[in-house]
């Protein structure tokens, strides 16, 4: 089902997946985690490209079992930066194919070592939705509460917002906060600006102080005070600060949900005991308000 049309009738739960960097039998790992998700009833599961599109060709079979095996609605991701048009025109055919309806359009971050011949065909994610828009399907894209990295002010970033909308994106998925401000302020101004898309918060629950680096310098966000003192005084103590972990998150769905937002996406790092552990304690709100 194309996820706009949910989103027109309902609130959204959804989790994210990625492809196993290894073959030998991780793709069974895969599916089995997409069967504990499957358990608690989300919207759809999206999957990633890889890093780097390196996992691209497992894009396509690992969407088929979301869809096709587990039964839930699937959003294919497809990252453009180091893809080639034969790259793209290969995994939308096999995706058609498959009948998968939902694609996520990316660029893709840039790795460490990119060079210039890295987004040789696809500079933007609106050019992506734009070279796959004769496919058919429906297009989401990523949007970023504290701004693209790439981009000097959270006005030019908006600019780029608006114009992933005007190339076909019908709902965006932001990049994971901490601070819920940030969501209200992209919001606001994304709709000052003639955004009209659903805009999904993506919450990514922080139960091990040590990604904290790495969230850092892969998109920027911010960890609020009272939770970065709570982490620093339980960090050498696992249980606690995984339940401090959800709770914090649970605490950030809590106040979007009741501000309005459209849904709730998590990147739950293809660990079903965390989506368990977060909507566990949130299931009398998603009875109530899904």
């Amino acid at each position: 089902m194309r996820i706009d049309e949910i989103l027109s009738r309902k609130r959204t739960l959804s989790f994210e997946v990625f492809p196993p960097k290894k073959q030998e039998g991780e793709k069974e790992k895969i599916f089995a985690v997409i069967d504990e998700l499957k358990s608690l009833s989300p919207d759809f599961i999206s999957v990633t490209y890889g890093a780097g599109g390196s996992n691209s060709r497992n894009v396509v079979e690992i969407a088929d079992y979301i869809q096709n095996g587990a039964g839930i609605n699937a959003l294919a991701h497809i990252t453009g930066g180091p893809s080639s048009p034969q790259d793209v025109d290969a995994v939308a055919t096999q995706l058609k194919e498959k009948g998968i309806e939902n694609v996520l359009c990316l660029r893709g971050d840039k790795p460490v070592d990119y060079t210039e011949d890295y987004c040789k065909y696809f500079a933007h994610a609106t050019d992506l939705a734009a070279y796959l828009a004769p496919y058919g399907f429906t297009l989401g894209a990523a949007c970023y509460p504290e701004g693209h990295v790439e981009c000097e002010t959270l006005y030019a970033d908006l600019v780029n917002m608006k114009k992933k909308e005007e190339s076909g994106a019908k709902f965006f998925i932001t990049q994971l906060f901490y601070d819920n401000s940030y969501y209200y302020r992209l919001v606001n101004e994304a709709r000052r600006l003639g955004v009209t898309a659903p805009i999904i918060p993506g919450i990514m629950p922080l139960v091990n102080p040590k990604n904290i680096r790495r969230i850092k310098e892969m998109c920027g966000s911010a960890i609020p005070l009272e939770f970065r003192n709570m982490i620093e005084i339980y960090a050498s103590r696992p249980a606690v600060m995984e339940e401090i972990g959800y709770n914090y998150a649970v605490y950030q769905i809590i106040d979007l949900i009741a501000k309005g937002a459209p849904g709730v996406h998590l990147y739950v790092m293809n660990n079903p005991r965390t989506a368990k552990a977060i909507c566990s304690r949130l299931e009398r709100v998603f009875h109530e308000l899904f």
